[in-house]
């Protein structure tokens, strides 16, 4: 009786591992349309270039009063259609700057990233430079 309980648990300590190699797999050979890229044949590309992103974004006034100046790196996802599906901060300097940052970028539309021919989902990051004049 002890020898099937030893092989019981054995079996039960290896399920996981089955059941991580069968996911591993199926996502190979099937794809997971869900995922966003980050290396295309073509990146995506705001529309209207850098100035679009400054025609939405506002410095934040308690940031201005307190001399915040930096970079707000923003990692985007971009669906095949150029619309911004999501915004997250990497790295940020405070003060409304980081909050103001996912509010413009959300209202940016981006020319699709296409790779082998078809657009794609991407996701890329980049920097948003807040400096006082």
């Amino acid at each position: 009786m002890q020898n099937i309980k030893k092989k019981i648990v054995k079996i039960y300590q290896l399920f996981p591992i089955v059941v991580l190699v069968i996911v591993l797999l199926s996502s190979v050979c099937i794809g997971n349309s869900n995922e966003y890229l980050a290396r295309v044949d073509q990146m995506p590309e705001m529309v209207g270039g850098m100035g679009s992103l400054n025609k939405y974004l506002e410095y934040p006034q308690p940031a201005q009063q307190a001399n915040v100046q930096g970079k707000v790196f923003v990692l985007v996802f971009i669906n095949e259609s150029g619309s911004v599906d999501d915004v997250k901060v990497v790295k940020g300097i405070g003060m409304g700057c980081d909050e103001a940052a996912i509010q413009a970028v959300k209202k940016l539309k981006f020319k699709p990233g296409v790779n082998n021919g078809e657009n794609v989902k991407v996701k890329f990051a980049f920097a948003i430079d807040f400096r006082l004049s």
